[in-house]
């Protein structure tokens, strides 16, 4: 496990290697390690693959920096994540230029059944603050994950009112595991890590530099099901993070705000130009999410017990395959269907109750 983590790592220390790339040389090779020891030659052939990459595959010493992490790794206890590992969030796998690697402390399960994002500015108001504290009181049953990014403001709001609510809440870091910033979060932090956790695709030693958020807010946006404004002024972070959700197909909510205050300006702007749903309240979201109430979903069930399946219909339900969502691009590799013949089979199991069609052509299992 130690020799396969050195090449994971030394992999993303690569010079002019990143994300994309670096999946690409693991797909053509068969493997972090194997991508080390690959000839001159076989990289050559490698499309897309110029000299300067090849002379960085060559040498090999990112791996005494490679070294130095896995002793770090080993010393705190931090879970790292390959983007293959089945540990990985599946959610942000899918994002073309998700992190080759994650570093984690924590204790929740990062491929929860609903992850929502709440982000914000950090010039939090006290209607701002409200808002946060009432949504996460009013999803407290819902059994989810909070994803945001231990910033001032919405994002440590939002934490907060998930630890006060006993929901599993991870800070997404624009820096190394071995600071926090900002350092008045750091005891937030640590309650975080007895129920959620802190994680980052940034070695020890990466200070937070300017350029580490916007590339932090991917991680956000590509981890959870929904991305949740509460407020946010023209530019920043938060609406970063909603762009790039968007780019990810997520569903995007916003809380709108008084016309001519500066921190409700970014919230307006997504909900006027389309990029975001509007809500007033958890309500709205669990309605448009189709998170369905217990009594529904046993009711579905109890539909699914006196059913016999179809063929076709049966390859639908073993597609899922342990999940509990999949995407419509899924459903078409895994049962080989053709996309009308699979459009009818969805239809007919949604009408049933069996599945529920949720945004960004995904469906539920709603049992």
């Amino acid at each position: 496990m130690t020799d396969q983590l050195l090449y994971q790592i030394g992999l993303t220390l690569m010079p002019g290697i990143g994300d994309v790339l670096g999946k690409k040389l693991v797909a053509y090779c068969g493997g972090p390690e194997a991508v080390f020891r690959e000839k001159r030659a076989s990289l050559e052939k490698i499309p897309g693959i110029g000299q300067a990459t090849i002379r960085s595959v060559l040498s090999h010493k990112v791996l005494l920096r490679a070294e130095e992490e896995v002793n770090f790794i080993q010393r705190n206890a931090i879970q790292p994540l390959f983007y293959l590992d089945k540990a990985y969030p599946k959610r942000l796998q899918h994002c073309a230029d998700s992190p080759m690697m994650l570093y984690y402390n924590g204790n929740t399960e990062l491929n929860a059944q609903k992850v929502i994002g709440v982000v914000g500015t950090r010039n939090a108001s006290e209607y701002g603050k409200r808002l946060c504290e009432q949504l996460l009181d009013d999803l407290k049953d819902e059994n989810i994950l909070v994803v945001s990014g231990l910033a001032y403001g919405i994002d440590v709001c939002a934490h907060r009112a998930a630890l006060k609510f006993n929901i599993p809440t991870v800070g997404v870091m624009a820096h190394g595991l071995d600071r926090i910033y900002p350092f008045t979060h750091k005891s937030v932090a640590l309650k975080m890590q007895e129920n959620g956790g802190l994680l980052t695709e940034f070695m020890s030693k990466t200070i937070p530099d300017r350029e580490n958020f916007p590339r932090r807010n991917r991680i956000v946006a590509g981890m959870v099901d929904a991305l949740i404004v509460v407020e946010s002024a023209k530019k920043g972070g938060a609406l970063i993070t909603a762009e790039i959700a968007n780019s990810y197909n997520r569903d995007v909510f916003a809380f709108p705000g008084r016309v001519g205050d500066t921190y409700s300006e970014g919230c307006n702007f997504l909900i006027r130009t389309n990029k975001a749903a509007m809500i007033e309240s958890a309500v709205n979201l669990k309605y448009i999410m189709g998170w369905q109430s217990d009594n529904k979903k046993i009711a579905a069930k109890q539909t699914q017990l006196f059913r016999e399946f179809s063929e076709n219909e049966q390859k639908v339900i073993d597609a899922f395959n342990g999940n509990d969502v999949c995407d419509l691009d899924h459903f078409l590799i895994s049962t080989e269907l053709s996309a009308s013949k699979l459009a009818g089979v969805l239809l007919g199991l949604e009408f049933e109750g069996i599945l529920v069609a949720l945004p960004g052509k995904r469906y539920q299992k709603a049992n």
